[in-house]
């Protein structure tokens, strides 16, 4: 009698139930996309320097792990229907670059799309979503953006849960981020499908407008946080609102990149950097490695923040951490710096989501300013000079 020998991944496959891979994104996922800086001007040569120059300039050791592709790296399908790079972009294949990423301790993602064609026009996974899941897999990719472009007729919650399935029968952990740019509200439907999900359409790198661009506005960091009222109850570990991909670096001023990254860190979004990592001046760099910002954000109780007050431009906001720990922003959403008075025994906080409370009057706690490095202790009030279009971000620990 012969025996039949089955491949592991098929008997993975085979034995799996259609959910998405646990132990992915309990933390918000960090890493780079190729999109905001080079959108579709890519090649592999590109990818192995940004790799380089991650764990070069320390974002690796600082906890960024992803090198993802974004739009325009397809070439055709084969005749049998299998996706295959641009050869003239991507000559050493996927496959290479992944094993490149991967010697240097990072990971690989890319990108697709749940329509037929991708928003650059590229082939779409549409009708092949469990081949192009296999390809990646045997590739060894590690995560998977999925476009909501040219998706007529779809339904969004069944278009995803199709690429989740997909990315499970392939065999290979990939973590799954779902771009549908909030328009079918995935934060109601999409824990049990992907590890994040687009809450509003694409992010531009300015303070506060909106870029018209007919059928579709791009928005500034303001618009995309005010978008986020009343989200924070869908988010938790291994599935996160997700607020695009951040701007730092950009061409905004150092406050305001500043006050970006706080804000993502605040709200628990992915932290994926966009600009060009091999040529940033030192001052981007120290934000995006600023490791007691990408601490708030990294926090495993993965609580998203919320608004508890505002006087005229200026806003306060809470996140509860682990430990009993809580983060503080003070946000100044002004044109003119404004001096404001942090007495702590005034106000008690209090979080009917996780049920936590902040009550100096009860605990005292020391402070650590994540930006200016300045420390100290509730037993006295804190006066703060927020400049203007930045923050004040306090980290409290338990006396």
């Amino acid at each position: 009698m012969k025996t039949l020998l089955i491949p592991a991944g098929l008997l993975l496959a085979a034995n799996a139930h259609a959910q998405k891979f646990e132990n992915l994104a309990a933390t918000p996922q960090m890493g780079w996309n190729s999109w905001n800086k080079f959108a579709c001007n890519i090649d592999e040569k590109l990818i192995r320097e940004t790799a380089d120059a991650m764990v070069r300039i320390g974002m690796k050791d600082a906890g960024y792990e992803y090198v993802n592709i974004d739009d325009c790296w397809h070439g055709k399908r084969d005749k049998n229907g299998n996706i295959e790079p641009d050869p003239e972009r991507f000559p050493s294949g996927m496959k290479a670059l992944a094993d490149y990423v991967h010697a240097k301790g990072l990971k690989l993602g890319i990108y697709s799309d749940a329509g037929a064609t991708t928003c650059g026009g590229r082939p779409g996974s549409r009708g092949h979503e469990y081949q192009d899941a296999i390809t990646y897999a045997a590739w060894g990719i590690d995560y998977v953006k999925y476009d909501w472009c040219d998706t007529k007729g779809l339904n969004a919650a069944a278009a995803y849960t199709t690429m989740r399935d997909a990315i499970r029968s392939a065999g290979r952990p990939m973590l799954f981020s779902m771009c549908e740019w909030g328009d079918n509200k995935p934060w109601e439907w999409g824990a049990d499908i992907g590890h994040s999900w687009r809450t509003t359409g694409d992010i531009y790198p300015c303070w506060d407008c909106e870029i018209n661009h007919g059928s579709w506005s791009a928005f500034g960091v303001l618009r995309i946080l005010d978008k986020q009222a009343g989200l924070r109850k869908h988010a938790g570990p291994g599935h996160w609102n997700d607020m695009d991909m951040m701007e730092v670096g950009m061409g905004m001023t150092e406050d305001e990149d500043r006050a970006h990254f706080s804000i993502w860190a605040m709200m628990a979004s992915p932290l994926i950097s966009g600009n060009d990592l091999r040529s940033m001046p030192e001052s981007t760099r120290k934000i995006l490695t600023n490791k007691d910002v990408i601490a708030i954000n990294q926090d495993k109780l993965g609580v998203q923040a919320w608004k508890f007050m505002s006087e005229g431009t200026l806003e306060l906001w809470a996140k509860p951490l682990a430990n009993n720990e809580w983060a503080l922003m003070i946000l100044n959403r002004g044109a003119g710096a404004i001096n404001f008075k942090v007495d702590w025994k005034k106000h008690k906080i209090g979080d009917d989501l996780s049920k936590r409370e902040l009550d100096i009057n009860k605990t005292a706690y020391r402070w650590l300013e994540a930006w200016s490095g300045k420390t100290g202790d509730t037993a006295r009030a804190l006066d703060l000079t927020i400049a203007s279009h930045s923050v004040a971000m306090l980290h409290l620990k338990v006396k």
